[in-house]
């Protein structure tokens, strides 16, 4: 992990490289670094992480042959 502090002259420029970092990186690591963020707020919030799941609905619509 980089920790690297960076100044920036303006927001508009600072979120621009955010920006470009979040799409360099991999899918599958922006999706981990989602997955992080979300066990640690979870933590903050004094809660257990396997509380709570994404509910998942799934729905099978029959259509008339035809």
């Amino acid at each position: 992990m980089d920790k690297t502090v960076r100044r920036f002259a303006s927001h508009d420029a600072m979120k621009a490289e955010e920006y470009r970092y979040w799409q360099s990186v991999s899918p599958r690591e922006r999706m981990q670094a989602v997955a992080d963020i979300t066990l640690e707020t979870y933590s903050l919030k004094g809660q257990y992480a396997d509380a709570q799941r994404l509910q998942r609905t799934l729905v099978r619509i029959q259509r008339p042959q035809g």
